[in-house]
């Protein structure tokens, strides 16, 4: 399989960010994250650690990147199916991918 094909097999789609709960049983802070991909894929889960850089309100209606094919984790008693993609700043505290305008909830990202 080539490098272009592997990258086909991983299904990211766009989500809006519809509730942010703090993860009160994660050892590090973390946020247990309520995600829509719209009609078709409807409201997926999602654990992170971005208390660094983002309080609730800032993650609530955030349209972000997700990879959605994954496969779901237990993260802290938190079933966590999507995974929200970002990079690290240079202070190690991680900023989302989000996209900028609207786009239909769950459109794939190419």
């Amino acid at each position: 399989m080539s490098a272009f094909d592997s990258f086909q097999e991983v299904d990211i789609r766009a989500g809006k960010i519809e509730k942010v709960e703090i993860n009160e049983k994660a050892k590090k802070p973390a946020y247990k994250m309520w995600i829509n991909f719209g009609e078709e894929l409807g409201v997926k889960t999602s654990s992170g650690q971005y208390v660094n850089e983002y309080t609730p309100e800032d993650l609530v209606g955030k349209i972000v990147v997700c990879a959605i094919n994954l496969g779901g984790r237990r993260i802290a008693g938190f079933m966590s199916e999507v995974l929200v993609m970002g990079a690290n700043n240079e202070n190690g505290s991680t900023k989302l991918l989000s996209i900028d305008g609207a786009v239909p909830l769950g459109s794939k990202i190419f």
